[in-house]
């Protein structure tokens, strides 16, 4: 696996931008500089983000998701960083 990681990506198996072996490698994504940890889908080129709004479910069962905009960093996550959460 290279270290590059995919401009968009997301965690649901049924999206076409979903990647089980960039996810398994650990990603964090950064947006507006503050370390995000709810993020269901990003867009670097773009500048945006997905986030879950809630507790809120649509009718297929998946959380209603909500778009924020801004500068959006990603990065692989080192081992350690995975042990201490």
């Amino acid at each position: 696996m290279t270290n590059d990681l995919p401009d968009r990506l997301s965690i649901d198996p049924d999206s076409p931008h979903y990647d089980e072996a960039a996810l398994a490698d650990g990603v964090g994504v950064r947006f507006k500089g503050e370390e995000k940890t709810n993020v269901e889908e990003y867009c670097v080129s773009e500048g945006w983000i997905r986030v879950q709004a809630g507790k809120a479910l649509d009718r297929k069962g998946k959380p209603l998701t909500i778009k924020l905009k801004g500068p959006v960093e990603v990065y692989r996550k080192a081992p350690e960083d995975d042990e201490e959460a």
